[in-house]
């Protein structure tokens, strides 16, 4: 059940939704949505916030203090995936924002994301540079992605077309999102915004990041992990489990040609390595049990189904191997980053 609070003077025809999913973001909310009020120019904005049945004071503060946006206050937690296709179902705008309550728009932003969109060849998704919130530094330009599906940050200012976009600010289309089948909520969480970017370019749309404006994002704070800290990298059991898991799911569904099977076999043999490995360093059987374990009875158990969908996406599939692959680096960036940071501490 969701509860609907309507905003104030809401645009009948907005050119752009911006949907915010929250979860106990009674301390970010502010920022976020301020960023959004104080866009430069004249844009028909609407701004939709899911609320996941937060425990905190977060639906006090939006209708006390934003009687401007359109508020659906779900009853019970529903997740990520869930929470966007449902505020992207109740949108009006031609042009959907997905913004993390974590994130804070550039006052350019909107009008950057709407330039960009209109001289793509065809209409897709687009991103903006990804800033630290702490420190200002340049996170990525989009992301690459290894050939296990790791997402690698872009650094290239020249570089446009990118094999993903984070989910905390994502630009597209209404009627693509539509067409593309929004998130996919088998996913949870974790991993749906490479899965929506890859089936775009499948279908030939383009993913795409803009070469000026940005937004400011507190890198893993709303679901966990994800972060390096002075002690290293930093994630929790669930999220290393969800993000194992969905990177196989997306690899086996998106991958074009048999060039999955081998890919497939060999990614697993290297989860098993890894497993074992940081298993027995850091002497902790939760690891194993709790994230590679799992990971190879969920795969195991959902097999024909992904296989299914393997096949319903790849009808529809119209670029060659080679053009799905551009975007595509040939280092493993996991080495990278065990190599830069050591061992990930899970928690």
């Amino acid at each position: 059940m969701v509860a609907h609070y309507p905003a104030l003077n809401r645009p009948e025809a907005p050119d752009c939704s911006v949907c915010i999913a929250n979860y106990n973001g009674v301390g970010m909310l502010a920022d976020c949505v301020d960023s959004v009020l104080a866009q430069q120019g004249d844009i028909g904005i609407e701004i939709i916030v899911h609320d996941d049945a937060s425990s905190d004071d977060s639906v006090a503060l939006l209708r006390t203090n934003y009687p401007q946006i359109e508020l659906l206050a779900s009853r019970e937690n529903v997740g990520f995936c869930v929470a966007n296709n449902r505020m992207v179902a109740h949108a009006r705008g031609d042009f959907v924002l997905l913004l993390n309550n974590d994130a804070a728009l550039y006052p350019d932003a909107l009008l950057t994301l709407i330039e960009a969109a209109r001289l793509q060849s065809s209409a897709g998704i687009v991103t903006l540079p990804q800033y630290d919130w702490e420190t200002g530094v340049l996170v990525d330009r989009g992301c690459l992605l290894d050939p296990f599906y790791n997402p690698v940050p872009n650094l290239d200012p020249r570089r446009r077309d990118v094999a993903m976009v984070i989910g905390a600010c994502l630009w597209v289309a209404r009627d693509v999102w539509n067409e593309l089948g929004g998130f996919p909520e088998w996913l949870e969480s974790i991993g749906e915004d490479m899965y929506l970017c890859c089936v775009a370019r499948l279908r030939g749309r383009p993913v795409q990041v803009t070469g000026a404006s940005g937004y400011r994002h507190r890198q893993g704070v709303s679901f966990g992990g994800n972060r390096v800290t002075t002690q290293g990298l930093q994630t929790t059991f669930r999220r290393r489990y969800l993000s194992e898991r969905n990177k196989i799911r997306v690899m086996v569904v998106c991958t074009p040609t048999l060039l999955v099977i081998p890919q497939l076999m060999l990614h697993i043999l290297l989860l098993i390595i890894e497993g074992i490995t940081l298993t027995a360093v850091r002497r902790d059987a939760r690891i194993w049990h709790e994230i590679y374990g799992r990971v190879g009875t969920s795969v195991l158990r959902g097999f024909s189904t992904l296989w299914a969908k393997r096949h319903q996406e790849q009808r529809l599939r119209v670029v060659s191997l080679h053009g799905f692959l551009r975007p595509f680096v040939w280092m493993h960036r996991k080495l990278g980053l065990l190599y830069r940071y050591g061992m990930p501490r899970i928690r």
